[in-house]
């Protein structure tokens, strides 16, 4: 985790940079700096690995201030990916992505497998690309090896000041859709700058608007949607993304009301009973006021099936996720790309189970509002 407190940058020249900013870039997340040019945002990133200094205040990394530690121990725990990738012309890629391992004196072998892991990683067959030169690499490649360079010893921190700025709509939006997958298998602490709002809407775990050195708001994408501070904010997210949000239904409106439910005092002949009935390989279960308590699948009952005295209490799996009826369909969206499970159960605030939200209804419903409207919604 990086926490920010206080934090004001005073350049040689008298210029206020950053003005007693506060916040937190939470543990295993994406969060996004943007705003307009100069209001500082570049600065607070580099703050983090001390490219800069800050003037007053404090920043801490897992609890610790940083201006206690050497800029060279801490950059080496920190990747750090730029707009122009800075990668080495004179190194192959198989070098380029080794230069932190190297310095950290890993094994030659470590680091020879590291390397195929991660060009593995990002599409890039290691047989094809580890001994080429940066200059035979589209920019969508190059930056790839950027980010994957970054990666390469492990960071528990990931800066990244406007990494995919200067590509193509479409390789830039290649890369988005690949950070978002990426970083549900690393898990790192990501911390991201940009100036497009819709680059920040489809990354971001929580979003920092920024404004002449001061964070004019900060929250999940769904929350600075929803409940723009200002008129800085709302002229910022522009009227078209903010109509947008308006129009996106609860997930109420387009949840199934009745899924099929089984009581966890039930046995597994009962549930396959149940499953063969209503055709599904997944039953939701619940107790006897009918509050969640997990799901039991056809493998969970198949693998008990012989034992009698087992119940469905015995085999049933937690949800890691439930979602409010009042909850956004754009948020529970993103809630549900991050599940391996491919549906999410509906709960009021007291667990009682209210419904079921499937990529298959999200699909149908997308697909009839795209027919009645001639385009997408969300």
């Amino acid at each position: 985790m990086i926490k920010l407190e206080n934090i004001q940058k005073r350049f040689d020249d008298g210029h206020e940079a950053l003005k007693n900013v506060n916040l937190t870039c939470e543990e295993g997340e994406i969060t996004v700096l943007i705003g307009p040019s100069g209001c500082g945002k570049t600065t607070t990133l580099k703050l983090m690995n001390r490219l800069v200094d800050h003037t007053n205040g404090s920043i801490y990394i897992n609890k610790k201030e940083i201006s206690e530690v050497s800029p060279v121990e801490l950059r080496r725990g920190i990747g750090y990916v730029i707009q122009h990738v800075g990668l080495f012309p004179h190194m192959n890629i198989s070098k380029n992505v080794a230069v932190v391992p190297n310095l950290l004196k890993w094994d030659k072998n470590k680091i020879d497998e590291r390397v195929e892991e991660l060009l593995n990683m990002v599409g890039l067959d290691p047989e094809i690309y580890r001994s080429r030169y940066p200059s035979e690499l589209s920019g969508g490649q190059q930056q790839r090896i950027g980010v994957i360079r970054a990666l390469a010893a492990e960071p528990p921190i990931i800066l990244m000041d406007e990494p995919f700025s200067a590509l193509d709509p479409i390789s830039r939006e290649q890369l988005q859709d690949e950070l978002i997958d990426l970083q549900k298998n690393i898990q790192k602490t990501i911390v991201f700058v940009t100036h497009d709002m819709d680059e920040a809407l489809k990354i971001a775990d929580k979003i920092v608007l920024m404004k002449d050195g001061e964070v004019v708001q900060q929250g999940s994408p769904e929350e600075i949607l929803r409940n723009p501070a200002n008129e800085f904010v709302e002229n910022f997210i522009g009227e078209k993304r903010l109509q947008r949000v308006q129009d996106i239904p609860n997930v109420e409106e387009i949840m199934n009301k009745k899924p099929v439910s089984i009581s966890q005092q039930e046995n597994m002949i009962k549930a396959l009973e149940i499953m063969e009935k209503e055709k599904v390989d997944k039953l939701l279960v619940i107790d006897k006021n009918k509050y969640l308590k997990g799901y039991i699948t056809i493998y969970d009952i198949l693998n008990n099936y012989q034992d009698k005295e087992k119940l469905v209490k015995d085999a049933y799996l937690s949800f890691d996720n439930h979602i409010n009826p009042k909850t956004k369909l754009s948020e529970a969206i993103s809630i549900l790309h991050k599940s391996e499970i491919g549906y999410l159960p509906v709960c009021t605030g007291d667990q009682e189970l209210s419904g079921l939200l499937t990529e298959e209804i999200i699909v149908e419903y997308l697909d009839n509002t795209h027919q009645a409207s001639g385009n997408g919604v969300i």
